[in-house]
């Protein structure tokens, strides 16, 4: 293996995802095991521009697997979209001599990085961390397991409030633009019906399902919607249109928002970033560059930030099949 690199920055970029921490700590701990040194960049792209830098080593990522977040904090920033900030940003990397950087976040964060490659040759690697899983070239990002526990958890309490009461729940769970948390949380909570931006159910066959749900004897039920889904404006939209077109349910929404995103990681998340850090300090190390890191058919594989950034992931079908079985 080829150890040309002396010295790699890391930086979390975006929303947080647990698992980031986990990743941060075998990224450094992989360039100890290589004798390279380790820089820790705070507050993302905002931090690299402002030379905002730390020192790090085996010691300094202790006690951190198991914490949800980003000990190097995060944020989006506008100004490096631009080429003077961009410029900055090489030129802090230049003074602190910076060879390579790890990127840990979502598509956002690989965009940036893609564009800051091609203008300045500067080597990247990308770690996909973002619940939404919505990440092209990996079958899991880093902290959408935890979610689903998370999240999953949360739908079982809530069950226990609408089965006392015969209420009808609207839980909105996180997924703009993919209903993967939906799709699986909806499978394993046991919800009557899941609502993602993949499928449009409709309002008149959403009110004639929960129907069907009702005449076959269920006294309560939960429907899962991604925060993404196309049937109405807001979830509490769906919840009016419920209360006027059916009888017999106390309706009500429950919207779960940032409490998805934290908590300790789950064992799958934290051995995956482990498996993911040490694939991108060594794919660096081999004179790779502009590439992501992902979980293919449980094989850590390599693809191109750009087949990362413009593919889509799909959702599971069969797993939406189930859904329908489950719901009968």
């Amino acid at each position: 293996m080829s150890n040309k690199i002396k010295k790699i920055g890391v930086l979390t970029s975006g929303g947080d995802a647990p698992g980031m921490n986990a990743a941060i700590r075998s990224v450094v701990r992989t360039c100890a095991y290589h004798n390279i040194e380790c820089v820790g960049v705070y507050r993302g792209y905002e931090g690299l521009m402002e030379g905002d830098f730390k020192e790090m080593n085996a010691r300094s990522v202790k006690d951190i697997i198991n914490k949800g977040g980003t000990i190097l904090k995060s944020a989006r920033s506008k100004e490096f979209r631009t080429v003077e900030g961009r410029q900055l940003a090489y030129t802090q990397l230049q003074k602190k001599g910076i060879e390579a950087l790890v990127l840990i976040g979502g598509d956002g964060t690989f965009t940036g990085g893609m564009i800051f490659n091609e203008e300045y040759n500067f080597p990247v690697m990308g770690i996909p961390g973002t619940i939404d899983n919505d990440i092209f070239g990996t079958s899991h990002t880093l902290g959408f397991d935890t979610a689903l526990n998370t999240v999953v958890e949360a739908v079982d309490k809530i069950r226990d409030t609408a089965s006392s009461h015969n209420r009808l729940f609207f839980i909105e769970v996180m997924g703009r633009d993919v209903g993967h948390i939906a799709l699986n949380v909806g499978v394993g909570s046991g919800a009557e019906e899941i609502l993602i931006p993949e499928e449009d159910l409709g309002l008149d066959r959403l009110v004639e399902s929960l129907r069907r749900s009702k005449n076959s004897g269920k006294s309560s039920s939960i429907v899962i919607v991604a925060e993404g889904d196309k049937i109405g404006k807001s979830v509490f939209e769906l919840k009016d249109y419920v209360d006027e077109n059916m009888e017999g349910y106390d309706v009500r929404v429950s919207v779960l928002g940032h409490m998805q995103r934290g908590g300790a990681p789950s064992c799958f998340d934290r051995v995956l970033a482990s498996r993911m850090g040490v694939k991108a300090v060594e794919s660096l190390m081999e004179g790779k560059t502009n590439l992501m890191v992902g979980l293919l058919n449980n094989e850590i594989e390599l693809t191109p930030l750009e087949k990362a950034i413009k593919g889509k992931s799909k959702i599971n079908l069969e797993l939406l099949r189930v859904s329908e079985i489950m719901a009968t």
